[in-house]
Order: C-alpha cells, then structure tokens, then sequence
C-alpha cells in the first residue's frame, strides 16, 4: 500500500473519533485480502491468483461495494 493510501486510510480513523462518520473508501477496506492478493500477483502473477482476487471481490461485496 502506498503512503498516499495508508495516510488517508489513519486520517478516515482519526475523523471517525471524533463522530464524523465518513464512508468507506475501496482503498482501505479489506486490507488483509488485499495485500495477499497483492502479493501474490507480484510474485506468482495475475492467472495463478484467481483465488485470492475472488475473495478479495467478495470481501469487497460484504461491506456494500459493486464489485
């Protein structure tokens, strides 16, 4: 995950403790089926990771988006 990202993920949090809630950005949810299927496309490639992309998409499903 990029810094870009990371920061606007901690700065989502930090609003959120304050009482301003703020929806979901793509970028930050899932982060465990992300940087597997991340990983594993680097080092394997895109074809030998369907699986993990699949569970990604269906995490991604889970909490509302339109994947």
């Amino acid at each position: 995950m990029s810094t870009v990202a990371a920061a606007s993920c901690d700065a989502k949090g930090a609003g959120e403790a304050q009482g301003e809630k703020k929806p979901l950005k793509a970028c930050c949810a899932c982060p465990e089926t992300k940087k597997a299927r991340d990983a594993c496309i680097i080092e394997k490639g895109e074809e030998n990771c369907r699986h993990l992309i699949e569970a990604h998409k269906e995490c991604m499903r889970a909490l509302g988006f339109k994947i």
